[in-house]
């Protein structure tokens, strides 16, 4: 399962230095190199670091943390990432157990990594996937040619629940996707954007915990059913869940 990165990022940790040989997907690390340097570089303009990153003058401190990317502490991607989506994940409720199924069957996308697993150390940072680096232009450019041949022998079945500038830095045709929507009398359907993480994030943790990974489409409807979500194939490669406003 392919989880969407946030914004937002929990500070501190307790782990070593980042380390990008470490990660997962070694394949991945020139380009991450690439990345990193060219972050870490541009951290040194801070006017300009807020220009290419969509920030405000009051969020100077996330250029701090670019800065200070191979010296700062590490934690696990699953706890380094916030938000809406992860907060309703839940995590720090899972059991031990569960913790070590979703820990085997998570991946987050990054801007910056490309993907990592969900035990992956990674430091606090800033960028996102719309974000142009001045040294190196679009990361959807950077990324594609190495992250789209890296996801495409990810797993045989794999539920891609990216937003869309992360699903364009290298997109999975096979990959089954995951539209929130709600549903009228009528049964037209219209899609969902406020509690569109809330609800993924539901599904992801429902998907991650499960006491057996399911391995193909009829195991997932039937787990989501199990929760008590209205999940519904539209086609092969794509999902329906539909909400109560």
């Amino acid at each position: 399962m392919l989880l969407p990165p946030s914004e937002t990022k929990s500070v501190g940790g307790v782990g070593p230095a980042l380390d990008l040989a470490s990660l997962s997907f070694p394949e991945l690390t020139p380009v991450r190199e690439r990345v990193a340097a060219a972050l870490v570089a541009l951290a040194d303009d801070v006017p300009a670091s807020l220009a290419a990153l969509d920030l405000s003058e009051r969020q100077v401190d996330e250029v701090e943390r670019n800065a200070a990317l191979f010296s700062t502490p590490t934690r696990p991607a699953l706890e380094r990432y916030t938000g809406v989506l992860y907060d309703a994940m839940a995590i720090p409720t899972f059991t031990k157990a569960q913790r070590r199924r979703a820990d085997a069957r998570l991946a987050v996308a990054s801007a910056l990594f490309g993907i990592v697993r969900a035990v992956d150390p990674i430091p606090a940072y800033r960028l996102s996937g719309a974000s142009v680096l001045p040294s190196l232009g679009s990361l959807r450019s950077v990324w594609k040619p190495t992250l789209e041949k890296t996801l495409s022998t990810v797993d045989n079945l794999l539920l891609d629940l990216r937003s869309g500038a992360y699903a364009t830095l290298a997109p999975i045709p096979t990959a089954i996707t995951v539209r929130v929507v709600t549903e009228d009398a009528a049964g037209r359907r219209k899609t969902v954007s406020h509690f569109n993480k809330a609800y993924k994030g539901r599904l992801a943790a429902i998907l991650a915990t499960a006491p057996r990974e399911p391995t193909t489409l009829r195991g997932i409807l039937s787990l989501a059913a199990g929760a008590g979500l209205q999940l519904h194939p539209v086609t092969p490669t794509s999902l329906d869940l539909v909400v109560t406003p």
